[in-house]
Protein backbone atom coordinates (compact mmCIF):
# COMPACT_ATOMS: atom_id res chain seq x y z
CA UNK A 1 0.00 0.00 0.00
CA UNK A 2 1.09 3.23 -0.51
CA UNK A 3 2.40 5.64 2.00
CA UNK A 4 1.42 9.25 1.55
CA UNK A 5 3.18 10.88 4.51
CA UNK A 6 6.42 12.86 3.27
CA UNK A 7 9.77 11.38 3.70
CA UNK A 8 11.91 12.58 6.42
CA UNK A 9 14.99 11.79 8.92
CA UNK A 10 13.53 12.23 12.68
CA UNK A 11 16.72 13.05 15.14
CA UNK A 12 15.26 12.31 18.50
CA UNK A 13 17.39 13.78 21.27
CA UNK A 14 17.17 12.25 24.76
CA UNK A 15 16.57 8.70 22.65
CA UNK A 16 17.36 6.87 26.02
CA UNK A 17 14.52 8.56 28.01
CA UNK A 18 11.20 7.46 29.40
CA UNK A 19 9.35 9.90 26.70
CA UNK A 20 11.24 8.35 23.92
CA UNK A 21 10.03 4.58 25.05
CA UNK A 22 7.08 5.25 26.38
CA UNK A 23 5.64 7.61 24.19
CA UNK A 24 7.51 8.46 20.61
CA UNK A 25 8.46 5.10 19.95
CA UNK A 26 5.16 3.15 20.03
CA UNK A 27 3.65 6.47 18.62
CA UNK A 28 6.06 5.80 15.31
CA UNK A 29 5.30 2.03 15.39
CA UNK A 30 1.41 3.10 14.82
CA UNK A 31 2.03 5.17 12.45
CA UNK A 32 4.20 2.77 10.28
CA UNK A 33 1.88 0.41 10.94
CA UNK A 34 -1.68 2.14 9.74
CA UNK A 35 0.62 3.56 6.44
CA UNK A 36 0.47 7.24 7.62
CA UNK A 37 4.72 6.91 7.97
CA UNK A 38 6.44 6.60 4.75
CA UNK A 39 9.10 3.49 4.50
CA UNK A 40 11.31 6.44 3.29
CA UNK A 41 12.31 7.55 6.79
CA UNK A 42 15.25 7.00 9.41
CA UNK A 43 15.10 7.74 13.44
CA UNK A 44 18.22 8.54 14.47
CA UNK A 45 18.70 8.01 18.31
CA UNK A 46 21.01 10.66 20.15
CA UNK A 47 21.80 10.42 23.70
CA UNK A 48 25.32 10.50 25.82
CA UNK A 49 25.18 6.62 26.46
CA UNK A 50 27.42 4.55 24.99
CA UNK A 51 25.19 1.77 23.17
CA UNK A 52 25.66 0.20 19.79
CA UNK A 53 22.77 0.40 16.75
CA UNK A 54 21.81 -3.43 18.03
CA UNK A 55 21.41 -2.46 22.07
CA UNK A 56 19.13 0.61 20.29
CA UNK A 57 16.84 -1.55 18.08
CA UNK A 58 16.49 -4.19 20.94
CA UNK A 59 15.21 -0.90 23.00
CA UNK A 60 12.77 0.03 20.12
CA UNK A 61 11.69 -3.50 19.98
CA UNK A 62 11.10 -3.73 23.61
CA UNK A 63 9.25 -0.36 23.53
CA UNK A 64 6.60 -2.25 20.59
CA UNK A 65 6.36 -5.36 22.32
CA UNK A 66 2.86 -5.40 23.04
CA UNK A 67 2.28 -5.19 19.50
CA UNK A 68 2.96 -8.69 19.17
CA UNK A 69 -0.13 -9.66 17.59
CA UNK A 70 0.70 -7.10 14.13
CA UNK A 71 1.07 -8.45 10.81
CA UNK A 72 4.14 -6.02 10.81
CA UNK A 73 7.87 -7.31 11.15
CA UNK A 74 9.42 -5.51 14.25
CA UNK A 75 13.02 -6.18 13.22
CA UNK A 76 11.74 -4.63 9.73
CA UNK A 77 10.70 -1.51 11.67
CA UNK A 78 13.35 -1.24 14.21
CA UNK A 79 16.04 -1.35 11.27
CA UNK A 80 15.00 2.09 10.01
CA UNK A 81 16.33 3.07 14.02
CA UNK A 82 20.27 4.08 13.81
CA UNK A 83 22.34 5.37 17.12
CA UNK A 84 24.42 7.70 17.76
CA UNK A 85 26.56 8.88 20.77
CA UNK A 86 26.19 12.64 20.85
CA UNK A 87 27.35 15.02 23.63
CA UNK A 88 25.76 18.44 23.06
CA UNK A 89 28.51 20.35 24.48
CA UNK A 90 30.70 19.54 21.77
CA UNK A 91 30.81 21.35 17.58
CA UNK A 92 32.32 18.76 16.51
CA UNK A 93 29.68 16.41 17.57
CA UNK A 94 27.09 18.46 15.76
CA UNK A 95 29.51 18.17 12.29
CA UNK A 96 29.62 14.30 12.66
CA UNK A 97 25.64 14.18 12.99
CA UNK A 98 25.04 16.24 9.64
CA UNK A 99 27.48 13.85 7.74
CA UNK A 100 25.25 10.91 9.74
CA UNK A 101 22.21 12.34 8.42
CA UNK A 102 23.50 13.18 4.92
CA UNK A 103 24.11 9.34 4.66
CA UNK A 104 20.67 8.17 6.15
CA UNK A 105 19.14 10.81 3.33
CA UNK A 106 20.84 8.83 0.61
CA UNK A 107 20.30 5.21 1.86
CA UNK A 108 16.64 5.85 2.40
CA UNK A 109 15.54 8.41 -0.35
CA UNK A 110 13.99 11.23 2.51
CA UNK A 111 14.15 13.94 0.26
CA UNK A 112 16.90 15.86 2.62
CA UNK A 113 13.67 16.71 5.40
CA UNK A 114 14.98 16.73 8.41
CA UNK A 115 12.43 16.98 12.17
CA UNK A 116 14.34 17.71 14.95
CA UNK A 117 12.66 16.65 18.27
CA UNK A 118 13.98 17.42 21.42
CA UNK A 119 12.60 14.77 24.25
CA UNK A 120 15.40 16.14 27.07
CA UNK A 121 15.41 18.52 29.60
CA UNK A 122 13.98 22.06 28.61
CA UNK A 123 17.49 23.72 29.30
CA UNK A 124 19.12 22.01 26.67
CA UNK A 125 16.63 23.13 23.49
CA UNK A 126 18.02 26.76 23.16
CA UNK A 127 21.84 25.70 22.78
CA UNK A 128 20.93 22.82 20.93
CA UNK A 129 18.89 24.80 18.32
CA UNK A 130 21.56 27.50 18.15
CA UNK A 131 24.08 24.82 17.55
CA UNK A 132 21.84 22.87 15.03
CA UNK A 133 21.73 26.27 12.99
CA UNK A 134 25.45 27.49 13.59
CA UNK A 135 26.65 24.06 12.40
CA UNK A 136 24.45 24.27 9.16
CA UNK A 137 22.34 20.91 10.49
CA UNK A 138 19.28 23.43 8.92
CA UNK A 139 20.81 24.24 5.84
CA UNK A 140 19.65 21.06 4.05
CA UNK A 141 17.98 20.62 0.86
CA UNK A 142 14.28 19.95 2.10
CA UNK A 143 12.70 21.12 5.12
CA UNK A 144 13.46 21.60 8.64
CA UNK A 145 11.71 21.58 12.14
CA UNK A 146 12.25 21.38 15.80
CA UNK A 147 9.54 19.79 18.25
CA UNK A 148 9.77 20.79 21.87
CA UNK A 149 7.71 19.43 25.00
CA UNK A 150 6.43 21.83 27.17
CA UNK A 151 7.28 23.20 29.87
CA UNK A 152 7.83 26.15 27.28
CA UNK A 153 9.77 27.89 30.27
CA UNK A 154 8.96 28.63 33.72
CA UNK A 155 7.28 32.21 33.53
CA UNK A 156 6.87 34.50 31.03
CA UNK A 157 10.36 35.58 31.23
CA UNK A 158 12.06 32.54 30.91
CA UNK A 159 9.43 31.67 28.33
CA UNK A 160 10.65 34.81 26.04
CA UNK A 161 14.14 33.73 26.38
CA UNK A 162 13.26 30.31 25.17
CA UNK A 163 11.69 32.02 22.44
CA UNK A 164 14.29 34.51 21.28
CA UNK A 165 16.49 31.48 21.68
CA UNK A 166 15.18 29.12 19.44
CA UNK A 167 13.73 31.65 17.22
CA UNK A 168 16.96 32.88 15.93
CA UNK A 169 17.42 29.31 14.64
CA UNK A 170 14.14 28.08 13.56
CA UNK A 171 11.49 30.72 11.97
CA UNK A 172 7.92 29.96 14.26
CA UNK A 173 6.40 27.81 11.22
CA UNK A 174 9.56 25.34 11.89
CA UNK A 175 8.73 25.31 15.30
CA UNK A 176 5.92 22.62 17.16
CA UNK A 177 5.47 23.24 20.74
CA UNK A 178 3.72 20.20 21.83
CA UNK A 179 0.86 20.19 24.29
CA UNK A 180 -0.04 16.53 23.71
CA UNK A 181 -3.39 17.27 25.57
CA UNK A 182 -4.18 19.10 21.76
CA UNK A 183 -3.88 15.67 20.10
CA UNK A 184 -6.37 13.74 22.17
CA UNK A 185 -9.43 12.84 19.79
CA UNK A 186 -12.41 14.45 21.75
CA UNK A 187 -10.28 17.58 22.56
CA UNK A 188 -9.83 18.04 18.49
CA UNK A 189 -13.62 16.86 18.37
CA UNK A 190 -14.59 20.32 19.99
CA UNK A 191 -13.75 22.10 16.67
CA UNK A 192 -15.94 19.60 14.49
CA UNK A 193 -19.00 19.55 17.70
CA UNK A 194 -18.67 23.80 17.15
CA UNK A 195 -18.31 24.63 13.30
CA UNK A 196 -19.92 21.28 12.31
CA UNK A 197 -23.33 21.75 13.52
CA UNK A 198 -25.99 23.89 12.82
CA UNK A 199 -27.72 23.12 16.76
CA UNK A 200 -24.40 24.71 18.65
CA UNK A 201 -22.89 27.55 17.13
CA UNK A 202 -25.81 30.23 17.21
CA UNK A 203 -26.29 29.05 21.34
CA UNK A 204 -22.72 29.66 22.04
CA UNK A 205 -22.36 32.62 23.28
CA UNK A 206 -23.52 34.62 26.81
CA UNK A 207 -27.24 34.35 25.83
CA UNK A 208 -27.79 30.75 26.04
CA UNK A 209 -24.80 29.36 28.18
CA UNK A 210 -24.58 30.16 31.70
CA UNK A 211 -21.28 28.52 32.56
CA UNK A 212 -18.39 26.13 31.27
CA UNK A 213 -16.26 23.53 33.69
CA UNK A 214 -13.68 22.17 32.78
CA UNK A 215 -12.11 19.43 34.96
CA UNK A 216 -8.99 17.24 35.18
CA UNK A 217 -8.01 15.23 38.00
CA UNK A 218 -6.27 12.54 38.75
CA UNK A 219 -6.36 9.80 41.52
CA UNK A 220 -2.16 9.12 41.56
CA UNK A 221 -0.10 11.77 43.36
CA UNK A 222 2.81 12.87 42.61
CA UNK A 223 4.58 9.67 42.83
CA UNK A 224 8.78 9.20 42.13
CA UNK A 225 8.05 13.17 40.29
CA UNK A 226 8.11 14.89 43.89
CA UNK A 227 10.89 17.04 43.29
CA UNK A 228 10.49 18.44 39.80
CA UNK A 229 6.56 18.96 40.85
CA UNK A 230 7.98 20.54 43.93
CA UNK A 231 9.30 23.34 41.94
CA UNK A 232 6.15 23.60 39.43
CA UNK A 233 2.47 22.73 40.87
CA UNK A 234 -0.73 22.44 39.70
CA UNK A 235 -0.73 25.91 38.27
CA UNK A 236 2.12 25.62 36.05
CA UNK A 237 2.41 22.20 35.16
CA UNK A 238 -1.60 22.12 34.10
CA UNK A 239 -3.17 25.74 34.15
CA UNK A 240 -0.91 27.56 31.98
CA UNK A 241 -0.99 25.00 29.91
CA UNK A 242 -3.68 22.03 29.18
CA UNK A 243 -6.18 23.68 30.92
CA UNK A 244 -5.84 27.26 29.31
CA UNK A 245 -5.62 26.03 25.57
CA UNK A 246 -8.65 23.87 26.11
CA UNK A 247 -10.48 27.45 27.35
CA UNK A 248 -9.07 28.97 24.30
CA UNK A 249 -10.46 25.85 21.86
CA UNK A 250 -14.00 26.35 23.54
CA UNK A 251 -14.15 29.99 23.86
CA UNK A 252 -12.46 31.13 19.98
CA UNK A 253 -14.37 32.64 17.17
CA UNK A 254 -15.33 30.53 14.20
CA UNK A 255 -12.10 31.19 11.91
CA UNK A 256 -12.00 32.22 8.42
CA UNK A 257 -10.90 28.73 7.34
CA UNK A 258 -9.36 25.65 8.85
CA UNK A 259 -6.00 26.80 8.72
CA UNK A 260 -3.26 26.71 11.20
CA UNK A 261 -2.91 30.57 11.31
CA UNK A 262 -6.49 31.15 11.29
CA UNK A 263 -7.00 28.80 14.08
CA UNK A 264 -4.30 29.65 16.14
CA UNK A 265 -5.04 33.69 15.50
CA UNK A 266 -8.38 33.24 17.28
CA UNK A 267 -6.86 31.19 20.00
CA UNK A 268 -4.27 34.29 20.86
CA UNK A 269 -7.39 36.84 20.28
CA UNK A 270 -9.25 34.84 23.27
CA UNK A 271 -6.52 34.96 25.68
CA UNK A 272 -5.32 38.32 24.78
CA UNK A 273 -9.39 38.79 25.99
CA UNK A 274 -8.92 36.94 29.54
CA UNK A 275 -9.50 39.69 32.49
CA UNK A 276 -6.21 40.37 33.85
CA UNK A 277 -6.09 40.04 37.61
CA UNK A 278 -4.79 42.23 39.92
CA UNK A 279 -2.59 40.37 42.87
CA UNK A 280 -5.70 41.85 45.37
CA UNK A 281 -7.99 39.94 43.27
CA UNK A 282 -6.47 36.26 42.65
CA UNK A 283 -7.59 34.47 45.44
CA UNK A 284 -10.77 36.03 44.85
CA UNK A 285 -10.53 34.01 41.64
CA UNK A 286 -8.35 31.54 42.43
CA UNK A 287 -8.58 28.83 45.10
CA UNK A 288 -5.65 25.96 45.80
CA UNK A 289 -5.14 23.24 47.64
CA UNK A 290 -2.66 20.09 48.58
CA UNK A 291 -3.40 16.59 49.04
CA UNK A 292 -3.56 15.28 53.03
CA UNK A 293 -3.95 11.49 53.47
CA UNK A 294 -6.63 9.49 52.30
CA UNK A 295 -7.83 6.69 50.89
CA UNK A 296 -8.00 5.70 46.94
CA UNK A 297 -10.29 2.33 45.97
CA UNK A 298 -9.61 1.13 49.45
CA UNK A 299 -6.12 1.58 50.68
CA UNK A 300 -4.60 4.44 52.57
CA UNK A 301 -2.37 6.90 50.91
CA UNK A 302 -0.16 9.15 52.22
CA UNK A 303 0.08 12.97 52.18
CA UNK A 304 2.27 15.34 49.45
CA UNK A 305 4.64 15.96 52.36
CA UNK A 306 5.42 12.51 52.73
CA UNK A 307 6.62 12.34 48.74
CA UNK A 308 10.05 11.39 47.98
CA UNK A 309 11.70 14.95 47.54
CA UNK A 310 9.17 17.32 48.53
CA UNK A 311 9.85 19.64 51.40
CA UNK A 312 8.26 18.71 55.31
CA UNK A 313 6.21 22.52 54.73
CA UNK A 314 5.88 22.66 51.12
CA UNK A 315 3.75 25.33 50.07
CA UNK A 316 3.10 23.86 46.52
CA UNK A 317 -0.35 23.39 45.47
CA UNK A 318 -1.23 19.95 43.92
CA UNK A 319 -4.69 20.89 43.26
CA UNK A 320 -5.82 24.45 41.38
CA UNK A 321 -9.87 25.36 40.68
CA UNK A 322 -9.92 28.82 39.09
CA UNK A 323 -12.68 31.41 37.63
CA UNK A 324 -11.71 33.12 34.01
CA UNK A 325 -13.74 35.74 32.51
CA UNK A 326 -13.31 36.68 29.06
CA UNK A 327 -14.23 40.06 28.11
CA UNK A 328 -15.49 40.23 24.78
CA UNK A 329 -18.36 40.32 23.00
CA UNK A 330 -19.28 36.56 23.02
CA UNK A 331 -18.60 35.55 26.30
CA UNK A 332 -19.00 38.69 28.45
CA UNK A 333 -20.21 37.65 31.76
CA UNK A 334 -19.85 34.08 31.12
CA UNK A 335 -17.37 32.31 33.94
CA UNK A 336 -15.01 29.32 32.66
CA UNK A 337 -14.42 27.52 36.02
CA UNK A 338 -11.19 25.31 35.93
CA UNK A 339 -10.21 22.50 38.18
CA UNK A 340 -7.17 20.30 38.40
CA UNK A 341 -5.68 17.60 40.79
CA UNK A 342 -4.17 14.86 42.21
CA UNK A 343 -5.33 12.35 44.22
CA UNK A 344 -8.91 13.65 43.64
CA UNK A 345 -12.42 10.96 43.75
CA UNK A 346 -11.57 9.92 39.83
CA UNK A 347 -9.58 10.07 36.99
CA UNK A 348 -11.18 12.27 34.80
CA UNK A 349 -10.68 14.92 31.94
CA UNK A 350 -14.04 16.01 30.62
CA UNK A 351 -15.47 19.57 29.49
CA UNK A 352 -19.42 20.27 30.83
CA UNK A 353 -21.40 22.99 29.09
CA UNK A 354 -24.24 24.30 31.22
CA UNK A 355 -27.09 26.27 29.19
CA UNK A 356 -28.77 28.94 30.95
CA UNK A 357 -32.24 28.26 32.46
CA UNK A 358 -36.05 28.32 30.86
CA UNK A 359 -37.14 32.32 31.53
CA UNK A 360 -40.32 30.06 33.09
CA UNK A 361 -40.65 26.70 34.33
CA UNK A 362 -44.49 25.52 32.97
CA UNK A 363 -44.02 22.21 34.92
CA UNK A 364 -43.67 24.08 38.49
CA UNK A 365 -47.74 23.26 39.01
CA UNK A 366 -46.42 19.74 38.81
CA UNK A 367 -44.32 19.64 41.59
CA UNK A 368 -41.69 19.09 38.77
CA UNK A 369 -38.01 20.99 38.63
CA UNK A 370 -36.09 21.64 35.55
CA UNK A 371 -32.93 20.54 34.85
CA UNK A 372 -30.09 22.96 33.17
CA UNK A 373 -29.35 21.54 29.82
CA UNK A 374 -25.85 20.20 29.79
CA UNK A 375 -23.16 19.31 27.28
CA UNK A 376 -20.51 17.22 28.30
CA UNK A 377 -17.43 16.30 26.13
CA UNK A 378 -15.48 13.14 27.95
CA UNK A 379 -12.06 13.36 26.92
CA UNK A 380 -10.78 10.61 29.05
CA UNK A 381 -10.59 7.97 30.36
CA UNK A 382 -14.09 7.40 27.83
CA UNK A 383 -14.29 9.37 25.10
CA UNK A 384 -17.41 10.71 24.27
CA UNK A 385 -20.31 13.72 24.25
CA UNK A 386 -23.32 13.27 26.24
CA UNK A 387 -26.46 15.90 25.97
CA UNK A 388 -28.67 16.34 29.11
CA UNK A 389 -32.07 17.56 28.11
CA UNK A 390 -36.01 17.11 30.13
CA UNK A 391 -38.28 14.55 28.75
CA UNK A 392 -41.69 12.57 29.50
CA UNK A 393 -41.94 10.70 32.36
CA UNK A 394 -43.09 7.07 31.46
CA UNK A 395 -46.43 7.76 33.31
CA UNK A 396 -50.06 9.17 32.88
CA UNK A 397 -49.19 12.46 33.44
CA UNK A 398 -47.37 15.22 31.53
CA UNK A 399 -44.56 15.43 33.49
CA UNK A 400 -40.88 16.07 32.72
CA UNK A 401 -37.83 13.94 33.50
CA UNK A 402 -33.70 14.50 33.03
CA UNK A 403 -32.62 12.31 30.67
CA UNK A 404 -28.75 11.75 28.73
CA UNK A 405 -28.37 10.77 25.02
CA UNK A 406 -24.64 9.40 25.14
CA UNK A 407 -22.18 9.23 22.28
CA UNK A 408 -19.46 6.75 23.49
CA UNK A 409 -16.51 6.77 21.02
CA UNK A 410 -15.75 3.07 22.78
CA UNK A 411 -19.45 2.03 21.05
CA UNK A 412 -17.12 2.19 17.26
CA UNK A 413 -15.15 -0.43 17.46
CA UNK A 414 -12.05 1.73 16.29
CA UNK A 415 -8.91 2.34 17.76
CA UNK A 416 -8.77 5.92 18.30
CA UNK A 417 -5.01 6.72 17.86
CA UNK A 418 -2.34 8.25 20.90
CA UNK A 419 -2.29 12.39 21.01
CA UNK A 420 1.34 11.85 20.46
CA UNK A 421 0.93 9.60 17.15
CA UNK A 422 -1.96 12.54 16.15
CA UNK A 423 0.44 15.20 16.64
CA UNK A 424 3.72 13.24 15.39
CA UNK A 425 1.93 13.20 11.98
CA UNK A 426 0.46 16.76 12.05
CA UNK A 427 4.31 17.93 12.60
CA UNK A 428 5.59 15.68 9.42
CA UNK A 429 2.86 17.02 7.38
CA UNK A 430 3.53 20.69 8.42
CA UNK A 431 0.41 20.78 10.08
CA UNK A 432 0.88 23.47 13.35
CA UNK A 433 -2.86 23.69 13.84
CA UNK A 434 -2.59 21.44 17.02
CA UNK A 435 0.65 23.08 18.23
CA UNK A 436 1.56 26.09 20.76
CA UNK A 437 2.24 29.23 19.06
CA UNK A 438 4.85 31.83 21.06
CA UNK A 439 2.03 34.29 21.50
CA UNK A 440 -0.13 31.44 23.25
CA UNK A 441 3.00 31.04 25.71
CA UNK A 442 3.60 34.31 26.35
CA UNK A 443 0.22 35.71 26.84
CA UNK A 444 -0.77 32.25 29.39
CA UNK A 445 2.24 33.14 31.07
CA UNK A 446 1.77 36.54 31.72
CA UNK A 447 -1.95 35.96 33.10
CA UNK A 448 -0.36 32.61 35.17
CA UNK A 449 2.72 34.95 36.55
CA UNK A 450 0.41 37.26 38.97
CA UNK A 451 -1.01 34.35 40.62
CA UNK A 452 2.29 32.46 41.10
CA UNK A 453 3.53 35.77 42.50
CA UNK A 454 0.42 35.91 45.04
CA UNK A 455 0.88 31.92 46.17
CA UNK A 456 4.67 32.40 46.25
CA UNK A 457 4.52 34.95 48.73
CA UNK A 458 1.35 34.06 51.00
CA UNK A 459 2.00 30.77 53.29
CA UNK A 460 -1.30 28.31 52.68
CA UNK A 461 -2.92 26.56 55.18
CA UNK A 462 -1.83 23.07 53.78
CA UNK A 463 -2.55 20.57 53.73
CA UNK A 464 -6.46 21.24 53.15
CA UNK A 465 -8.10 18.21 51.11
CA UNK A 466 -8.41 14.73 51.88
CA UNK A 467 -6.98 12.11 49.19
CA UNK A 468 -9.64 10.56 47.36
CA UNK A 469 -11.68 13.37 47.09
CA UNK A 470 -13.07 16.56 44.94
CA UNK A 471 -10.82 19.56 46.18
CA UNK A 472 -10.67 21.77 49.29
CA UNK A 473 -14.25 22.97 49.91
CA UNK A 474 -13.07 26.64 48.99
CA UNK A 475 -13.15 25.49 45.32
CA UNK A 476 -17.62 24.55 46.09
CA UNK A 477 -17.34 27.73 47.11
CA UNK A 478 -15.72 29.30 43.92
CA UNK A 479 -19.15 28.30 42.04
CA UNK A 480 -21.51 28.88 45.05
CA UNK A 481 -20.85 32.56 45.60
CA UNK A 482 -21.99 33.00 41.08
CA UNK A 483 -25.40 30.59 42.15
CA UNK A 484 -23.25 27.54 40.41
CA UNK A 485 -21.90 24.30 41.91
CA UNK A 486 -19.44 21.33 39.93
CA UNK A 487 -21.52 19.23 37.77
CA UNK A 488 -20.34 15.80 39.06
CA UNK A 489 -20.97 13.54 35.42
CA UNK A 490 -20.74 9.63 36.52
Amino acid sequence: MTRHTPRAIIVIFGATGDLANRKLYPSLYRLYRNHKLSDHFAVVGVARRPLTNEDFRNNIKKSIADFQDDPIDHDAFAAHFHYNPFDAQHLSEYQKLDNFINQLDDKHQADGNRLFYMAMAPNFFGPIAANLKSQGLTDNRGWSRLVIEKPFGHNYETAQQLNEQIGQAFSEDQIYRIDHYLGKQMVQNIEIVRFANAMFEPLWNNQYIANVQITSSEVLGVEERGRYYDESGALRDMVQNHMLQIVSLLAMEPPAKLHPDEVRYEKIKVLRSLRQLEEKDVNAYFVRGQYDQGEIAGKAVDSYRDSNGVASDSNTETFVAGKFMIDNFRWAGVPFYVRTGKRMAKKATEIVIQFKDLPINLYKDKGDTIDPNLLVIRIQPDEGITMHLNAKKTDYETTSTPIAMHYNKADQNTESPEAYEVLIKDCLNGDSTSFVHSDEVSLSWKFVDVISKVWMNEKADFPNYQSGTNGPTQATELLAQDGFHWWEIN
